[in-house]
């Protein structure tokens, strides 16, 4: 299993798509393409990521436009919270 928290695995995905907002599919997509361990784990870590993104502050749920297709909302990283990322990596405030 990779030694990064779901918020890190995120932030991760998040960053690399170069987009200022990203699906949850998205997300998965990354996670299981650059993590192997997710390619053939049980697909609880799912419900896990979408806990992490409704949850945790950094992350801030972006309505879909009427005009745009697809089914779901976007997700980015909160700017008031991306201090909390340092060098990619989720760091908890003290």
């Amino acid at each position: 299993k990779p030694p990064y928290s779901y918020a890190t695995l995120i932030c991760m995905a998040m960053k690399e798509s170069k987009k200022s907002k990203i699906t949850l599919s998205a997300i998965y997509n990354w996670i299981r393409e650059n993590f192997m361990y997710y390619r053939i784990a049980d697909p609880s870590w799912q419900n896990s990521i979408r806990h992490n993104l409704s949850l945790n502050k950094c992350f801030t749920k972006v309505p879909r436009k009427k005009d745009e297709p697809g089914k779901g909302g976007f997700w980015k990283i909160d700017p008031a919270h991306a201090d909390m990322f340092v060098d990619g990596i989720f760091r908890k405030r003290r």
